[in-house]
């Protein structure tokens, strides 16, 4: 009896053992829409009231772990019934994250003008109607959240796809836990900088004080770190979806390895590409589908 109980605890650790190292790879794997989903809630988290950014990022949180509970349910099923689902969810997870990062880059080189948002205007808003504002802002970083949360179970869970259903579950629940915690984690420290800076400035004596200087690069930092994820952002978008089409679809599996450039390159390339035909395409609908409606 006690053998068996020893044996017992011996495949709980063997299966624990697998889980880490499983779960490092799928981290790994899904590092980069991880960067992406970081620079647009850190967008999305500033530009509020100094005292209600916390409030507001705490209710994006929420949203986000909410969004998870709906999600990781509904991956197991189609892993456990339909495990095919999930290399089709994959790959057009990547053609959205290809078209999205090709966007951008469209976007930086032939910029348009946007329209301007219903809630900015120069007009002094009541108390209800910056709070009205600030639940539409909240249930738009959510509905984001919900896209990206999808990428990221399923890029989770189809790097474990071959592994026994438990240990799907726990891997991919794990990087669903670390995805929330550590991102508004991240963005927490990132939309208070500004803050930061200003008490350090407002401590600091002497116009050279060491503390007015730190104080005026965290204000002058924030701008700068958050262009900053959204290059890097653009990049591991289409670095991840280069790497779902390398090694989900045939075609490119077969073709990358004749070509003698480094594999992050070639990724990238094959990212870059299919989305800006997808990005071709979507903009064609476009113009089809305003030419119908103005007829």
């Amino acid at each position: 009896m006690a053998s068996g109980f020893f044996v017992l605890l011996d495949d709980i650790a063997a299966i624990m053992d697998d889980v880490a190292v499983m779960s490092k790879i799928a981290a790994k794997k899904t590092a980069g829409i991880l960067g992406d989903d970081l620079a647009v809630n850190a967008e999305k988290a500033s530009g509020f009231a100094s005292s209600r950014e916390l409030p507001v990022l705490w209710a994006i949180s929420k949203g986000s772990l909410l969004n998870k509970i709906i999600i990781l349910p509904i991956a197991f099923l189609l892993s456990a019934f339909l495990p095919t689902a999930i290399i089709v969810i994959l790959v057009l997870g990547g053609l959205f994250l290809a078209y999205e990062g090709a966007e951008k880059i469209y976007e930086y080189i032939f910029p348009h003008s946007h329209e301007e948002s219903a809630g900015i205007t120069d007009e002094i808003l009541t108390e209800e109607e910056i709070l009205e504002a600030e639940k539409g802002k909240v249930k738009s970083a959510i509905v984001t959240d919900f896209i990206l949360s999808v990428e990221i179970v399923i890029i989770a869970l189809g790097t474990v796809i071959s592994e026994p259903l438990l240990q799907q579950i726990i891997v991919t629940s794990i990087i669903a836990l670390i995805a929330t915690i550590g991102v508004y984690g991240i963005v927490a420290v990132i939309v208070r900088m500004d803050e930061v800076g200003l008490k350090l400035i407002q401590l600091g004596k002497k116009d050279n004080s060491l503390l007015k200087k730190i104080g005026n690069l965290l204000v002058q930092a924030l701008p700068l770190v958050i262009k900053g994820l959204t290059i890097i952002g653009t990049i591991a978008l289409l670095l991840v979806a280069g790497g779902i089409f390398v090694h989900y679809i045939p075609f490119f599996h077969h073709l990358v390895p004749k070509i003698n450039i480094p594999s992050i390159i070639k990724e990238f390339v094959i990212g870059l590409l299919l989305g800006f035909i997808v990005l071709a395409f979507v903009n064609l609908f476009k113009k089809i589908f305003s030419k119908k409606k103005q007829a």
